[in-house]
């Protein structure tokens, strides 16, 4: 059973499944930004000298600490989104997905 077809059978309370999607969509929209049309992004940089739990814990404090200070409702959803991102990334390498010296 595919994921979309397991996301169907769940009843979600908070959008869940639409909010992923929205998840998804950004993070393939930061392999097209300026920052990351080389081969390499700065985070993998990061990633690779051992720094990358540090990194991403530090980007997801900077984003829930800005959260509500600066922008209208659009530019704070972006936050929200970058902080997912992060967490992701981290999750990705507490799983082993990238040898982080910690």
């Amino acid at each position: 059973m595919s994921y979309s077809q397991k996301a169907k059978k769940i009843l979600t309370k908070y959008n869940e499944e639409e909010i992923l999607k929205q998840v998804f969509t950004h993070i393939a929209d930061t392999y097209n930004k300026h920052y990351s049309k080389e081969k390499y992004q700065a985070t993998e940089f990061i990633i690779d000298a051992g720094h990358g739990i540090g990194f991403c814990l530090g980007n997801i404090l900077k984003y829930t600490q800005r959260y509500g200070k600066k922008g209208d409702k659009k530019e704070q959803e972006k936050d929200l989104l970058k902080l997912i991102h992060y967490a992701i990334i981290a999750l990705f390498i507490h799983q082993g997905g990238h040898n982080d010296r910690r």
